[in-house]
């Protein structure tokens, strides 16, 4: 609870001083008598707390979000269902570590905005096109963290299993995986995170009849120099990115590492 009291006046001092520097905070006295910025520019937190409240209460947003969450739940999860069984075949055999591997390693340095060009000359303006940056976006990672988890699970355990009877099929789905848990889910995390980045930079240069998602909106205010709408779909993106770390993510996280003792606390 301290701790969230911390972020929370934190956040809210940094919202204080841009109102007060852009002309929010005068009829307390507050800052200077002219905005050091034009509001073309910066515009004052009111305005963009207005542009995002008329913007919820008549639906767009809402909506936008919805097609944008779409997007990207599908795009992850057939990067997590690709990436986790390629993950595993990197990690038990060699050749596949130094092929598949590598060629992750070096994909995953690749910016997401690089994919954009190439899916939309392969998928065209289509949701194919975003659906396939997100993926590139995910799959990589996945495949790295679920190939390093395993990796470093210690070999006591599969020693332990095939003594015991167990499979190597068997081993290595019950427990090998379930063993390198926590990092595993490390890397969903992280691939959540380069999936949403990928999905914005797709959705700024993809311009798909189906649906505007939110990277769209985002695109329209550059173009039409609505500094608010920028600042306000630049912080819808920052909190999606925040609540998935913080409800989904780090909670899970934190139980697989004191579950397999893992933990650095």
């Amino acid at each position: 609870m301290k701790r969230a009291l911390h972020t929370i006046l934190f956040f809210l001092l940094l919202i204080g001083v841009w109102a007060a520097l852009t002309g929010d905070l005068l009829w307390l006295g507050i800052g200077p008598e002219e905005p050091l910025w034009s509001p073309y520019v910066l515009p004052p937190p009111s305005v963009v707390g207005q542009y995002l409240w008329d913007n919820t209460l008549n639906g767009k947003i809402p909506l936008s979000m919805l097609i944008t969450l779409r997007r990207l739940l599908i795009g992850y999860v057939i990067g997590l269902v690709l990436g986790v069984p390629l993950g595993m075949i990197a990690a038990r055999f060699k050749w596949a570590s130094d092929t598949l591997g590598m060629l992750a390693l070096g994909l995953q340095a690749l910016p997401s905005v690089c994919w954009v060009p190439l899916a939309c000359i392969w998928f065209g303006q289509t949701e194919a096109a975003l659906l396939f940056v997100v993926i590139m976006g995910t799959l990589w990672s996945v495949l790295l963290s679920t190939q390093n988890g395993m990796k470093n699970v210690p070999s006591i355990y599969a020693r332990a299993a095939r003594t015991m009877g167990s499979s190597p099929l068997h081993t290595l789905m019950f427990v090998t995986l379930p063993a390198s848990a926590p990092f595993v889910v490390s890397g969903m995390k992280q691939g959540w995170a380069f999936a949403w980045r990928s999905l914005m930079a797709a959705e700024i240069y993809v311009a798909v009849v189906s649906g505007f998602g939110i990277g769209q909106y985002l695109h329209y205010g550059r173009e039409l120099q609505r500094m608010y709408q920028v600042i306000g779909i630049m912080f819808i993106i920052i909190l999606v990115g925040l609540l998935a770390d913080k409800i989904l993510f780090s909670p899970a996280e934190r139980w697989l590492h004191r579950r397999w003792g893992t933990d650095k606390e």
